[in-house]
């Protein structure tokens, strides 16, 4: 049965089966089915996309009218559509899943070819494009790098010709156009799908981020060896259903016509399919070279032209002399237009580029605007950073939250009862001012806290102060309590984290705990309840004795973290019984993970301050976190392989998704990866991200593995296989045993400034040569000596030296070609 006539036959079909009926509204398209229908429809072995419900929400009664939407459209492809109300038909299985209202299921031959949450179907396009998709898996091979779409050439090649189709993401209106055009074509053609960006570099597409969609053709029918290339057009206009349709039909067009008639009475498909026609000259002394010529020519505009080679020289051909090329538009009634060009790149540009008619007027505009832009560089700052300040210059701060401290004051202020936090700047420095900003929202937030107070120091003004507090790097803070050495401040500069540091800071490190409830108390938070938003776990140490070497070590290492973490210390004799309830053998850690509780111990055996400090600053590390661009800096320490799972949203796949991750952590089976997680909506600068290391943002949620050593390689694991973690564990082994291609490659490109900086110092060698040049003490020293030797000067009549080359004759020949 030919796909054209499905349509009709399973029309038929749907006329014959019992127990359908149509919806209770009456306006309605979407059918509904009863228990036996649905069985009817099993055993018909037809294709049938069915909903099974039992209540409409208010974002379910828009899936519904989507989904009403795409019944038309699908029964053109003899797909029913349908849905069961679950609250009057019980349909074993379909009915009785949890959760059911976000599931639909496409069946075909009494089977279940794929299920889809509403979240993944959600309009008409997303609906038609997967259901199309599935229906043809077999047929519409998916591809992520170079290597698999030349596997598929080879395969064809001298059989078939081969589409394929970039789209952003799946279920998009792009998508869905490319499925329909494979429903229809796909006996004719091989259709290949791609998301990436490393396929659209092999295509030679150079800025593949740029392009969200697009169509090539590969002529690989034609091509008898398996070592040459199949030659390939691309669709120059936007991804749509009429568009393939008509990039299709040229692609199927002959390459070139030859004709011995007027150019206004030739008549091609061309015409039928609103493209322009070329016409290019030829007489029979030089008909080999001309045709040769026009084949090179047609194969440039395949698709966006067709191309005519005429006999002038024939008694019927009446064309007007000294002219070349002619070509007429697809517009009706449009005239044949007579030019006269010298090469073959003039003849390309007249479709590549449009009309050349007005283009001095063009080019001078396209100089003016270039010129505009020019200027508008010289506006931008060389760093963002100051760039944000002079953008923010006319904001007033509220620096009265702030005093400023000198040399007389500063003493005094940081002696005086409670917390003192100082931050040294310069008021010239763009970063200062930038954090400037920050540092007083963090002022105004702990205005109610009466034992922490906020100054600043202008270095600028008292260098003595900052040379006294070692404030080398600018801008510095520092956090001065009585009895206690001032604590620097090592964290971003930002407002969150410096307000976690002030109100960590303020906390006892450790906190001394004398009972088992009161390590009991610890663990669950109640003595820290205000500081859990700001720490991510707690960490309690055991010891038989406070006195032992490694209690020592650990309050040491206590007071180094303080302002990261809370930490507590339980050494006591009965702590060694109350850690058995917890499995852990002392000197041992306990943290509790907020705000869960969730606890995770670990032997103490290291005899350093430093190395339990590292050993607590993993620990405390969340085993999936979130990625954000505070966090991120901490993680990449690890040095580990990133396993990043995109996402942007927070529904159901996305959070089945982590729970899969999680489940491989559990087992210890990603103890080699650094397993996280980014969301988009939450951490914009995730999509760059995720387009530098692909080329393009592909179907969400998506798992990237990101190797970090030297190869920088970059792996995407397949939207088409569900992400369970046994098929993210298999995916793993085979990216290890090199079994799977990298989808990209980590670039080394070096990020400088957008503009060149400004060399001051070639400013003043301008005005005074030499003035400004760095000069060893050897140079002055012969230029002393030269000056005494006082040698004779050039003749101000000396010629100059010519280095230029002498006019040299071409060594290519012009082409002398009659009518190219």
């Amino acid at each position: 049965m030919t796909r054209q006539a499905m349509p009709t036959m399973l029309l038929l079909l749907l006329l014959c089966v019992t127990g359908v009926r149509g919806s209770t509204e009456a306006d309605s398209e979407l059918t509904e089915l009863t228990s036996n229908g649905f069985i009817k429809v099993l055993d018909s072995g037809r294709a049938a996309f069915i909903y099974f419900g039992d209540a409409v929400s208010p974002i379910l009664a828009l899936f519904l009218k989507q989904l009403e939407k795409s019944v038309e459209v699908l029964e053109d492809y003899g797909v029913l559509v349908a849905k069961v109300n679950c609250a009057k038909e019980q349909v074993p299985t379909y009915c009785t899943i949890e959760k059911v209202l976000k599931k639909v299921y496409l069946f075909r031959g009494g089977v279940v070819l794929r299920s889809f949450t509403t979240d993944t179907v959600f309009d008409e396009n997303a609906i038609v494009a997967h259901v199309l998709f599935a229906l043809l898996f077999n047929e519409v091979k998916y591809v992520q790098t170079p290597a698999e779409l030349q596997n598929i050439e080879k395969a064809v090649k001298g059989r078939a010709d081969v589409v394929l189709a970039r789209v952003q993401a799946l279920g998009t209106a792009e998508h869905r156009a490319v499925m329909e055009a494979a429903f229809v074509y796909g006996a004719e053609y091989q259709f290949v799908l791609t998301t990436g960006g490393m396929v659209l570099q092999h295509m030679g597409v150079e800025e593949s981020s740029k392009l969200t969609a697009g169509l090539w053709f590969l002529h690989c029918k034609l091509v008898s060896r398996r070592s040459e290339p199949c030659r390939h057009s691309a669709l120059k206009k936007p991804l749509s259903t009429v568009q393939i349709y008509t990039f299709l039909k040229l692609m199927s067009a002959p390459l070139l016509m030859e004709v011995s008639a007027d150019p206004a009475d030739v008549k091609t498909v061309h015409n039928h399919l609103q493209c322009p026609v070329l016409f290019l000259f030829t007489q029979r002394e030089t008909l080999v070279l001309d045709r040769s010529t026009a084949e090179s020519v047609a194969w440039r505009l395949r698709g966006e032209a067709g191309v005519v080679l005429v006999h002038r020289d024939h008694p019927g051909v009446n064309v007007p002399a000294g002219h070349n090329v002619a070509y007429r538009l697809p517009a009706e009634g449009s005239r044949v237009k007579y030019l006269t060009l010298q090469d073959v790149e003039g003849v390309v540009r007249l479709f590549t580029e449009g009309d050349r008619v007005g283009e001095e007027e063009e080019e001078e505009e396209e100089e003016e605007e270039e010129e505009e832009e020019h200027w508008s560089v010289l506006d931008i700052l060389d760093d963002e950073v100051s760039e944000s300040v002079y953008r923010d210059r006319s904001v007033n701060l509220e620096s009265h939250l702030v005093p400023a401290l000198t040399a007389q004051t500063f003493s005094t202020a940081v002696a005086a009862a409670g917390h003192t936090v100082v931050l040294f700047y310069h008021s010239w420095d763009a970063v200062s001012m930038a954090f400037m900003q920050s540092y007083l929202e963090v002022a105004s937030m702990m205005q109610d806290v009466v034992d922490v107070s906020l100054a600043r120091v202008n270095c600028g003004d008292w260098t003595e102060v900052c040379t006294n507090q070692n404030a080398s790097q600018i801008p510095t803070v520092t956090l001065f309590s009585p009895g206690d050495r001032p604590r620097r401040y090592n964290g971003m500069l930002g407002t969150e984290s410096l307000h976690s540091f002030i109100r960590l800071s303020r906390m006892p490190a450790p906190l001394h705990l004398s009972s088992e409830d009161e390590a009991e108390s610890f663990l669950r938070g109640d003595l820290s309840h205000s500081l859990t938003p700001h720490t991510p776990v707690l960490v309690l140490g055991l010891f038989n004795s406070r006195l032992e070497p490694g209690s020592i070590v650990f309050q040491e290492a206590c007071l180094a973290l303080r302002g990261e973490l809370v930490t507590g210390i339980f050494a006591e004799p009965q702590a060694s019984q109350w850690a058995q309830q917890y499995t852990a053998s002392l000197p041992a850690l306990i943290l509790s993970r907020t705000p869960n509780s969730l606890i995770h111990t670990l032997p103490l055996l290291s005899s350093s301050t430093e190395e339990v400090v590292s050993i607590v600053r993993r620990a405390a590390l969340h085993p999936l976190p979130e990625l954000t661009v505070l966090n991120l800096p901490s993680y990449l320490e690890l040095g580990r392989p990133l396993l990043i799972l995109f996402v942007d949203r927070d529904d159901s796949e996305s959070v089945h998704a982590r729970q899969e991750l999680s489940t491989l952590q559990d087992r210890g089976q990603l103890d080699h990866y650094m397993p996280c997680w980014i969301h988009l909506a939450r951490t914009p600068a995730g999509r760059a991200v995720l387009e530098s290391l692909l080329g393009s943002v592909p179907q969400l949620p998506a798992l990237v593995l990101s190797q970090l050593g030297s190869e920088g390689e970059v792996f995407l694991f397949a939207a088409q296989q569900p992400l369970l973690a046994e098929t993210v564990q298999r995916w793993l082994s085979r990216v290890q045993s090199r079994e799977e291609e990298p989808s990209g490659v980590l670039s080394d490109e070096q990020w400088g400034p957008p503009v060149p900086l400004f060399d001051f110092l070639a400013v003043m060698d301008e005005a005074v040569p030499g003035f400004a040049a760095q000069r060893t003490e050897e140079e002055e020293e012969e230029e002393e000596e030269g000056e005494r030797a006082d040698p004779d000067p050039v003749p101000e009549s000396s010629p100059p030296v010519s280095t230029a080359r002498p006019p040299q004759r071409s060594d290519l020949p012009k082409h002398t070609h009659t009518e190219l």
